[in-house]
């Protein structure tokens, strides 16, 4: 029989543009099958990516800007709102574009933004204008083609801080759920097992492999730490977090009761 320990969820994040800041909610609703609402339901595409129209199905992240090659994306704040589509851009404080991006005109001003932003260097690189593309239905623009939740387990961050001998900032992982089991790597021995989180259930699918995106600090955007090598050293890989899939919906919220193996 598993025994299950009971813990809290600590933060919720969602990140409606593939790559740019987060944004923190108190409460959302998981649907089966699904991630959560407008989380990667736009992205950023590179000039030379082959994508016809504003639409698309499911494409590697190498067809986007990202951080793993884009760092400087870490220096822009944005917020983003469900009921009209609007993203609004800020740097250092201070609005610098604002559009609806399900509007012709509204993608075209923050293309223009990114396409200035990005700077003669960068728009060689990403192969001319970025281009503003949503997920077609069913579909999300996530690293890995099926949609899931991910999962960051606080405890894990502590040990990975032990190694390093210095603080992390937990978005460096991006994960959509934060929690804290009081046990460093324990999500891994979930695979396979079910989780509750208020009234909703997921099946823990797979762990989290990480990239060089970990490396940006998304307080300066810099590169500051190699995190892939500590993973290495410390840990003998550099997996972070687990996946999960929403096998049974409802709404969750922050400080909601979260039953795990």
């Amino acid at each position: 029989m598993v025994r299950y320990i009971m813990t809290t969820l600590t933060d919720i994040y969602r990140y409606p543009v593939k790559s740019l800041s987060p944004e923190r909610l108190e409460q959302t609703e998981l649907r089966p099958g699904e991630g959560l609402a407008y989380d990667r339901h736009f992205a950023l595409a590179l000039g030379s990516a082959a994508i016809s129209g504003n639409t698309t199905e499911w494409l590697p992240k190498n067809n986007f800007l990202v951080l793993l090659r884009h760092e400087k994306l870490a220096g822009l704040e944005t917020s983003f709102e469900d009921e009209t589509n609007t993203l609004t851009i800020l740097r250092r404080g201070k609005q610098v574009a604002r559009g609806n991006l399900g509007m012709g005109i509204g993608r075209t001003m923050i293309e223009e933004f990114f396409s200035a932003f990005m700077g003669e260097q960068g728009r060689a690189k990403v192969g001319g204008q970025v281009k503003v593309v949503r997920a077609a239905d069913g579909h999300s623009l996530e690293d890995q083609s099926k949609r899931s939740v991910s999962i960051i387990n606080l405890a894990t961050l502590r040990d990975i801080e032990r190694v390093l001998g210095s603080p992390l900032d937990p978005l460096r992982f991006r994960g959509n759920l934060y929690i804290d089991s009081g046990q460093p790597w324990q999500e891994f021995a979930w695979l396979g097992q079910d989780i509750s989180i208020g009234g909703v259930t997921l099946r823990i699918g797979e762990r989290t492999g990480r990239c060089g995106a970990t490396h940006v600090n998304p307080a300066t955007a810099e590169r500051d730490i190699n995190l892939l090598k500590a993973l290495q050293q410390g840990f003998s890989h550099t997996d972070c977090g687990v996946f999960a899939d929403v096998t049974s919906g409802g709404d969750i919220s922050v400080g909601d009761p979260v039953s795990i193996p």
